[in-house]
């Protein structure tokens, strides 16, 4: 009889097994079900186009600083999305000559947009100089929004998530 009542007390101490790992279940498909619906669709589509673009930029920015006699350019046009492209030559700061090689175009998921801050254009260009720094388009600070969300670039050709 006493060893049927220690049995019992030391049970209720503690929560079993089984019930952490449903309270782990229940909560994580809360989470799955739940932050989507909080964060809406387009606060995703945002976020992933402009981690995206910030890697496409500098991945573009590299190029133009490994092959100074050519010009990188990111393309972008209002319902097609952007490229980036390379050219043979250059017209004072920005791309000219014939086009050595370009990506497919990425198009932008879901109802993510891809603005010009100066100015408000949703298609332009971005061309790179030979020190990585952006021609012609005057971006210093905030250059390009999507949704809510911004990336900057400075003067010096830093490029960084606002």
């Amino acid at each position: 009889m006493f060893g049927s009542h220690f049995f019992y007390r030391r049970h209720r101490q503690g929560f079993t097994l089984i019930e952490l790992v449903t309270t782990i279940l229940l909560i994580g498909i809360l989470a799955v079900v739940a932050l989507p619906r909080l964060l809406g669709k387009s606060d995703y589509s945002d976020h992933g186009l402009r981690s995206e673009l910030i890697s496409r930029l500098r991945q573009a920015q590299l190029m133009a600083l490994n092959n100074t006699d050519q010009c990188v350019r990111i393309q972008v046009l209002s319902g097609s999305g952007y490229r980036q492209q390379r050219f043979d030559g250059r017209s004072g700061a920005l791309c000219s000559g014939t086009e050595q090689w370009s990506s497919d175009w990425q198009s932008l998921q879901g109802d993510a947009t891809l603005t010009l801050v100066a100015g408000g254009s949703d298609s332009f260009n971005l061309d790179f100089d030979a020190l990585g720094r952006l021609s012609g388009n005057g971006c210093n600070g905030p250059c390009l929004q999507t949704g809510a969300l911004q990336i900057g670039i400075s003067r010096e050709g830093y490029i960084y998530a606002l």
